[in-house]
């Protein structure tokens, strides 16, 4: 071995600057997403920060709304003798009416759902096409102008209904429908028609396979939609407003709307703060039990996962 060959030393990279660093970090193609994930994050804080501050103001020591006078604890809640949504009357009926409304969506607008999404997905022909986008017209449609043609439907069409809890369950029901269809079509293409024609194949009938196939496959969406249309039905303003029949039929947003025009008191910011928590516990109950449900469909030993860790080798 020459002793050039023994002197020569390695070369070194030259080490590169912060800038650099900085910049090969932001370009580097094969990084996990950066900027999505803060946009996402500034998304979710600017929206769950008013909630938070109205569920704060619900536990406040003083009458305020906007100044911070100490923890009451429960005082708006039930601890106040009057002004307290389990001893304010009127709260306490606009708490029951929405979730009388709310039940009633549920055990109506689920059940229509689930036959009108199954008629859809194995209707063909042109007249499934107008009535796939007859189905989808209340989604697209403003609130507003549901709730008005509703309130003129019912005024001029069909004059026997007045303006009554009827009336809103019905409403309810118009708006809501929509989204059980969408979930449960959205379950039903997922899963295919391979079982039903299992199913055929071995003997089954139509009303049998749709018994003991198509329903407990279509189980996870079904209690889906049962929970969302509960969430949607409990805090919906427009609609429960024009087709309202006074104090009888206020619901919580309702109350809520009529009391910030005047004086309101903390147990207005409790009572939101109820429906709030009813709507988050409806979601999270929604997700658990449709993870449970589904928990035999999603791939064993985390394949998917071992697919993006291994893209993970190129990150910097």
């Amino acid at each position: 071995m020459s002793e050039a060959a023994l002197t020569t030393r390695p070369v070194r990279r030259p080490q590169r600057t912060f800038a650099r660093r900085t910049a090969d970090w932001v370009a580097n193609p094969w990084g996990k997403p950066r900027f999505l994930v803060l946009l996402t994050w500034v998304y979710v804080i600017s929206s769950i920060a008013p909630v938070v501050i109205a569920i704060q103001f619900s536990f406040n020591d003083g009458r305020s709304l906007t100044a911070w006078q100490g923890f009451a604890g429960a005082r708006w809640y039930w601890g106040d003798p009057v002004n307290s949504v389990w001893h304010d009357p009127a709260l306490q009926h606009a708490l029951f009416q929405s979730l009388k409304l709310a039940g009633l969506d549920m055990l109506i607008a689920t059940p229509l759902g689930v036959m009108l999404a199954l008629g859809l997905a194995r209707w063909r022909g042109r007249a499934a096409s107008a009535s796939n986008f007859l189905m989808l017209f209340p989604l697209v449609t403003p609130e507003i102008v549901m709730g008005v043609s509703l309130s003129l439907a019912f005024l001029n069409v069909f004059t026997f209904i007045e303006p009554s809890t009827t009336a809103q369950v019905l409403g309810h029901v118009t708006f809501s429908l929509s989204y059980v269809v969408v979930i449960v079509r959205g379950r039903l293409f997922s899963i295919g028609r391979q079982y039903e024609e299992a199913a055929a194949d071995l003997g089954a009938t139509p009303s049998e396979t749709l018994r003991l196939v198509l329903l407990p496959l279509l189980l996870p969406a079904i209690f889906s939609s049962l929970m969302i249309v509960f969430a949607i039905s409990i805090d919906d303003f427009v609609i429960s407003q024009w087709l309202s029949c006074g104090a009888d039929c206020d619901t919580i947003p309702i109350r809520i709307y009529s009391a910030t025009r005047a004086a309101p008191l903390p147990s207005i910011n409790a009572l939101a703060s109820i429906m709030v928590y009813f709507t988050l516990v409806a979601i999270g109950i929604s997700y658990l039990v449709y993870r449970f449900m589904t928990r035999g469909e999603r791939p064993a030993g985390g394949a998917g996962k071992s697919m993006v860790s291994s893209m993970g080798a190129f990150d910097v």
